[in-house]
């Protein structure tokens, strides 16, 4: 179950997922020099618009996809708030693929082990495809993967990095409301 997990605040603090138990959560590996990082934009409006009914994202910077997420976990957290106003929590920084791969991501993809997709990410994994990354099996493909869990844990969708925060709005909404 996904409240069994810990995982490290950019202070160093070790917290439960438990904490967020019984509320709606998506999880999201981000980098901050990435073609997909205005997404933080879309990330915070659904976050403010669903905050208070029970909605929170976990975003965990990664910098495994050609190091698009350099610096400290601080200066990380200063760039996201400087330049996209975000106010949901961001952790330390993780690996998602991998040996080294958080348990929290070994058992996301163990439990989702295919995105929704759609013609852009068709695209975007033909292009990985050609920087020699592999776009098979359950590892995460690059940054901006979102995990969607309902207020009892569940994993209840993963979705691709080229989905885009606010078309997921729909799904969050029906999740607040059971």
């Amino acid at each position: 179950m996904i409240y069994n997990f810990k995982v490290k605040e950019v202070n160093g603090n070790e917290v439960s997922i438990e904490d967020y138990k019984g509320k709606v959560l998506l999880i999201v590996n981000t980098a901050t020099g990435c073609g997909y990082t205005p997404q933080y934009e879309g990330l915070q409006k659904i976050y403010d618009k669903n905050k208070d009914n029970g909605f929170e994202i976990l975003d965990f910077p990664c910098n495994q996809f050609f190091d698009q997420a350099p610096g400290s976990d601080e200066e990380i957290v200063s760039f996201c708030q400087l330049k996209y106003n975000t106010s949901f929590k961001t952790f330390s920084k993780i690996n998602v693929n991998g040996e080294n791969a958080s348990e929290l991501y070994k058992y996301l993809r163990k439990q989702a082990p295919k995105a929704i997709e759609d013609e852009a990410s068709e695209g975007l994994y033909d292009k990985l495809k050609g920087y020699g990354f592999t776009t098979e099996g359950d590892e995460i493909k690059w940054n901006f993967t979102k995990f969607l869990i309902d207020k009892e844990g569940n994993i209840v969708e993963r979705f691709a990095p080229t989905c885009e925060p606010e078309k997921i709005q729909e799904k969050i909404e029906e999740l607040l409301k059971k």
